[in-house]
């Protein structure tokens, strides 16, 4: 597809909306996907931790 103008690759032959949105919703996933990783290995990482140190004190 070829574009005459700026204004026109922004409009994707009508379909900017279409385009842009799922364009803007991967990004979002791809940076908020690391996070919520990383939070989730925290959490689990202390979960391990307070088990084991119940264990330890466990008659």
């Amino acid at each position: 597809m070829q574009w005459n103008s700026l204004a026109e690759f922004f409009s994707m032959g009508g379909y900017a909306f279409y385009v842009w949105g799922s364009f803007g919703v991967t990004a979002l996933a791809l940076l908020v996907e690391p996070l919520l990783v990383k939070q989730r290995q925290s959490q689990a990482v202390r979960a391990i931790r307070r088990e084991k140190a119940a264990s330890r004190h466990a008659p």
